[in-house]
């Protein structure tokens, strides 16, 4: 029998890919809101953590709409990465859009339409209704099954106690098949939603916790429940302003919900809507919670974006907007006018503007360690030292590129660790922009359309020459 080697058998449980931002937990900030050097794949850029973490209590407080705050910085300093900080912050009720500035530009919608929806997915109602639960510990689940196949539907029984009764409860074939599905046994504690018939489990029954039953680490022991098998219970649904939206425009229907394709809805739809939830707020039903909107490459927004988004940030109902952008003076998109970041000074003079600052070695190596764990790469301390040296000279992006390249480079040599060659190899293999500049400028002239020697290409050349310096 041919023996089964441990190391060749994969974890099926981590199916998910690995992203640039996928070893971001949270803004790493101890409870005095006081940046740890590096914590929840966060390093360096304590300041811009500090202030993102009371942008997140502002939000958690709820209290505060319409403010907006920017994250500006250089290329590769960690803008996005703070923002999904604060996205992991924030928790799973907050919602938190996001979205990149040339998303706006599609032919579908207009640019205002396609903002305002953005705008409505970051903020949240949060809708209290009363529901009647039967709560209970399964006893017996008893089904009949016919003898002939096809002859009638299943029935059965099923008896449910709690620690002052006990009820027999006959089913029908919708309900067995749920508990089927759900796969209940005897020993488990289920709630069973009157009106829709839903069945969630909620654990199993502490009096069945000594039984030698194949459970796995992850079942969860609870009490049985006391008093009355029926209760009232107070449920929570959030939902976004969005979805309610798409839910209640006639064109659409709910069914756009899974597709995505909304369409432009009716200012009069929106307007019917905020009255309504206005209403539910008033009776105590609802809550709005205003959540956060990031818009990446705010940059790319033209004129009137802009503007629409000055009005919008008045409104009530608004989120909280938070913009990145990587750019100096620079032009306003739509206008011959510079300004700083490319946004009007009318706009600018709204936002909070936090600082991203450029790594220092330190970080870089930190942060290197945490991609190297992140992406499953064992690296001798001798090639993180090189790494760490052509992420100072090139750019950290580019040195996080290199890492999975050397360990396939290592594969490939039959390594299991990534040593200084691994590193070499793929560093002569992949340009970074300055050698790929460098090299451009040697051959130019045997590039098509190439116009740097021309009067008018000096500009360019001093630009190139400026990159490779």
């Amino acid at each position: 029998m041919a023996e089964i080697k441990l190391s060749d058998m994969r974890d099926l449980t981590r199916i998910e890919r690995i992203g640039a931002h996928s070893h971001i937990r949270g803004l790493g900030l101890d409870s005095a809101l006081e940046a740890r050097s590096s914590s929840e794949g966060m390093v360096g850029q304590t300041s811009a953590r500090k202030a993102a973490g009371v942008i997140v209590k502002m939000v958690q407080e709820g209290k505060i709409a319409g403010r907006a705050v920017l994250l500006a910085g250089q290329p590769g300093t960690g803008k996005t990465a703070i923002a999904m900080g604060m996205a992991k912050s924030i928790g799973q009720e907050t919602p938190f859009a996001m979205l990149a500035g040339s998303e706006l530009f599609s032919l579908e919608m207009s640019k205002t339409e396609a903002l305002m929806q953005a705008f409505r997915k970051a903020i949240g109602v949060r809708i209290k209704e009363e529901t009647e639960v039967i709560e209970g510990e399964v006893v017996e689940i008893q089904i009949d099954r016919p003898a002939v196949a096809g002859a009638a539907s299943k029935t059965g029984k099923l008896t449910l106690k709690t620690t002052d009764m006990e009820t027999v409860y006959d089913l029908g074939a919708k309900m067995i098949e749920a508990l089927g599905k759900d796969k209940v046994q005897s020993g488990d504690v289920i709630a069973i939603d009157k009106a829709s018939g839903k069945i969630t489990k909620l654990g199993r029954s502490f009096s069945r916790s000594r039984e030698y039953d194949a459970m796995g680490p992850q079942t969860k022991f609870v009490q049985c429940p006391d008093g009355e098998l029926q209760k009232r219970k107070e449920v929570v649904h959030c939902v976004t302003l969005h979805e309610i939206d798409v839910i209640n425009s006639r064109t659409q229907g709910f069914l756009a919900l899974f597709t995505g394709d909304t369409g432009e809805i009716r200012a009069e739809v929106r307007e019917q809507i905020d009255t309504k939830v206005a209403e539910w707020g008033e009776e105590g039903k609802a809550e709005i919670i205003p959540g956060v909107l990031f818009i990446d490459e705010v940059h790319m927004l033209d004129i009137e974006c802009f503007s629409f988004l000055n009005r919008a940030l008045e409104n009530d109902m608004a989120p909280i907007l938070v913009v990145a952008t990587n750019r100096g003076i620079t032009s306003i998109r739509g206008t011959n006018y510079r300004s700083p970041h490319g946004i009007p000074i009318d706009f600018l003079d709204r936002l909070l503007i936090i600082s991203t600052q450029p790594y220092t070695s330190d970080d870089i190596r930190k942060i290197l360690d945490i991609r190297c764990q992140e992406e499953d790469v064992e690296m001798s301390e001798d090639a993180k030292v090189l790494l760490t040296k052509i992420g100072e000279d090139t750019s950290l992006r580019y040195s996080i590129n290199l890492i999975t390249s050397a360990a396939l480079a290592c594969q490939k040599r039959k390594g299991k660790v990534v040593e200084m060659e691994d590193i070499s190899r793929v560093y002569e293999l992949f340009y970074d922009v300055k050698r790929s500049t460098q090299y451009l400028m040697e051959y130019q002239s045997q590039y098509m359309f190439s116009e740097v020697l021309t009067g008018e290409g000096e500009g360019y050349e001093d630009e190139a020459n400026a990159m490779v310096s």
